[in-house]
This record gives C-alpha cells, sequence and structure tokens, in this order.
C-alpha cells in the first residue's frame, strides 16, 4: 500500500504511514487529490483488511481501477495511474477499552478516521533526492472531512515505503497480488522460536546459540518484518499471516530489531556461546 500503509508509516499500506504530528511540505503531495469516485460504485476494488492492535484501528485497502488487482494477481507490474487508499477507521470497544469483534473474530470497524492515498503517474518524483524517491509514487493524507491533513508525516511515508523498492515500493504487494501463505503459523515454544500476535514479539528477548536458527510466526492479521538494527543490520521478507521467516546470527551478542513495517514493536535477539 500504499502504507498507504500509516500514523507512523506504514504500511501500505501494511500497512503505515497515517496521520503523524511531524509537519513535512513536500511540493509533490500536492499533486495527489482525494480520490476522485471513491465515495461511489467505482471506487475500485478492496483487497485487504487489517485489524491493529497496537492503536485499536480497522483499516480497509483499495486499489483503483480495479483491475489493478486482476493486473498483480497476474504478475504483471502495477501501471501508472493506480490509486491505492488506506482507510483507518476506530475498532469500536467493549466497555473495558477492548475492541468489539465480529462472528469471525475481525475488529467491528467504528467512526472514520482519515486516508492515506498513494498514487503512480508517469514522470512523477522527479523532484525527490534519489535517497527519498519511491519511484513515481506520491502519497498525500486526507482526514474524515476528506481534505488535505497538513499536519500529516508525508515524508515519514517515504521513508517507510523506501526499502520496499523490490517491490515497487508497495509495503502490501502480497496481500494486493493474493499471494498465498506459505508455511502456515502454528506458534510452539521451544529455542528459538518466536510469535507475532496482537503486534507483540513473543518472547520479546529470545536467547539462542551462535548459528542457530530464529523462526517468526505472524499469526496477526497485518504483515509484519523482522528487521535488525544497528552495525549489523538485516531485514527479512514481508511475512504476512500464516507465514513464517527465518535468521541465523554467527556472532555472539545482542541485537535489537523492530517491525520494519510497525517500528513500535520491539524485540530483543541475545546469542550466547
Amino acid at each position: 500500500m500504499t502504507h498507504l500503509k500509516m500514523a507512523t508509516a506504514a504500511g501500505l499500506l501494511g500497512t503505515a504511514c497515517g496521520v503523524a504530528i511531524a509537519f513535512s511540505a513536500l511540493a509533490g503531495a500536492d499533486k495527489v487529490t482525494y480520490p476522485e469516485g471513491f465515495d461511489t460504485k467505482d471506487k475500485g476494488a478492496m483487497y485487504s483488511i487489517v485489524d491493529r492492535h497496537d492503536n485499536k484501528q480497522y483499516r480497509e485497502l483499495w486499489a483503483s481501477p480495479a483491475n489493478v488487482v486482476d493486473l498483480a494477481r497476474e504478475g504483471k507490474p502495477i501501471p501508472s495511474g493506480t490509486v491505492l487508499t488506506l482507510v483507518q477507521y476506530k475498532a469500536q470497544l467493549d466497555a473495558d477499552g477492548k475492541p468489539v469483534k465480529d462472528a469471525k473474530g475481525r475488529f467491528v470497524k467504528g467512526d472514520l478516521v482519515a486516508y492515506t492515498v498513494m498514487e503512480k503517474r508517469d514522470g512523477w518524483g522527479t523532484e525527490y533526492p534519489n535517497e527519498l524517491r519511491n519511484g513515481e509514487w506520491e502519497y498525500q493524507a486526507f482526514g474524515p472531512d476528506k481534505k488535505i491533513n497538513d499536519k500529516a508525516n508525508i515524508k515519514g511515508c517515504f521513508e517507510c515505503h523506501k526499502p520496499h523498492a523490490g517491490q515497487d515500493f508497495v509495503i502490501s504487494l502480497a496481500s494486493l497480488k493474493g499471494t498465498k501463505p506459505g508455511e502456515e503459523a502454528q506458534p510452539k515454544a521451544g529455542p528459538g522460536i518466536v510469535s507475532v500476535a496482537d503486534f507483540k514479539f513473543g518472547p520479546e528477548t529470545v536467547v539462542v546459540a551462535p548459528g542457530q536458527q530464529i523462526t517468526w510466526y505472524n499469526s496477526d492479521g497485518s504483515p509484519h518484518q523482522v528487521t535488525i538494527t544497528g552495525a549489523k543490520g538485516q531485514r527479512t521478507p514481508i511475512m504476512q499471516k500464516g507465514q513464517t521467516t527465518k535468521l541465523t546470527l554467527a556472532d555472539a551478542g545482542i541485537y535489537d530489531y523492530i517491525c520494519g513495517l510497525h517500528p513500535a514493536m520491539k524485540g530483543k535477539i541475545e546469542v550466547k556461546s
């Protein structure tokens, strides 16, 4: 997505840039307008729903025109003119402040919060330096009144999507393409096993021996990505719900990591000889 994506970042569109407090005026963002026809039957195709446990939001990801989904699932590149829209809603809460869930275990959407849009056009993006440019994509955020949110951190959208150049900067590309999960996530306790659920890593600190495999199981409805920070940084592929990812670290030491799509999620790897 457009990470379209989301308040800290991401994730679209997973995932991610949404309404943030920092103001960053990027001239190119003015090219993106509230998606024409989004309130009509021509709004496009919804390709994913994400429950965000960390901020109690229900999110819908839409692609316009609708045939963008078909093209992606045929393995074709995302064409110029594509608009990916992340629609954010508050989850309805019960008396204890916990999200209400429907019969399928999904959040029940409440009040509209915001729209985050990423749009691709031939020739866009030339005004940005290479370290920031996201190909031909531009981003913009709109409030529930459909007006531009001039306090949105648009630069954060570029920074969040930049590491995903290999998938045309679209964090939610696997959902757009309808990629089927690989290994089914069935977390079990044991050495080197980490469960990803409710936007948390469990256990938060995993202890392994040098060269021992670490496996993360994603049982969240949202995609996640393990990103080791620091001088020995590494980044795993994105995990959709039901997928796993694995790493091995040869050198003893303590390694901090975050979710590359949701940086507020933090964990630690302790490699002990």
